[in-house]
């Protein structure tokens, strides 16, 4: 638990001037170093930007049944499919900052990639616009798109997968 003081602020004074773009960098430093908070002074002034961790549910799944014999005689291998997931997968591409993602150079231009498209290390898959600076986001290894997990101009977070090579 965090102890916060609320100032009043003194009527005599000019009031505070607020710097918004630069608490907006700040946020996406956060969001792209992983730190929840960091604080900057200057003179008697200091401006803070903090950003809760995400809260853990605890869920209790009810207790198994007895499973049948035709399920005991399932290959393992169906079980280790399905618990790959696009944040585990070990060809997701995931956005190395909060931004919005395009898929295509402008809205007249072909996407960059599609679904069963073949790329090499190097090629661009899409763009993240974070801070109005168009950040090419490159596939890291050659293969097959198996599958494009965003949606134009949508935004996306830090650590989010956005393309499944394969």
């Amino acid at each position: 638990m965090t102890n916060t003081k609320k100032v009043e602020r003194n009527p005599d004074m000019p009031p505070m001037f607020i710097d918004h773009e630069a608490i907006n960098k700040l946020a996406a430093l956060l969001n792209e170093t992983g730190l929840t908070e960091i604080e900057i002074t200057e003179g008697d002034k200091s401006l803070r930007v903090t950003k809760s961790a995400p809260t853990v549910q605890a869920y209790h799944a009810p207790a198994a049944m007895a499973a049948p014999a035709a399920a005991l005689a399932a290959p393992v291998a169906a079980a280790t499919i399905a618990a790959i997931s696009p944040e585990n997968h070990p060809g997701a591409v995931k956005s190395p900052m909060v931004g919005t993602v395009y898929l295509q150079q402008d809205p007249s231009s072909p996407r960059f990639v599609t679904k069963g498209a073949k790329v090499k290390a190097g090629d661009t898959l899409l763009i993240i616009e974070a801070m109005k600076v168009m950040n090419p986001i490159k596939a890291e290894k050659g293969g097959t798109v198996t599958d494009i997990l965003v949606d134009d101009a949508s935004p996306v977070e830090f650590g989010q997968p956005l393309v499944v090579i394969e």
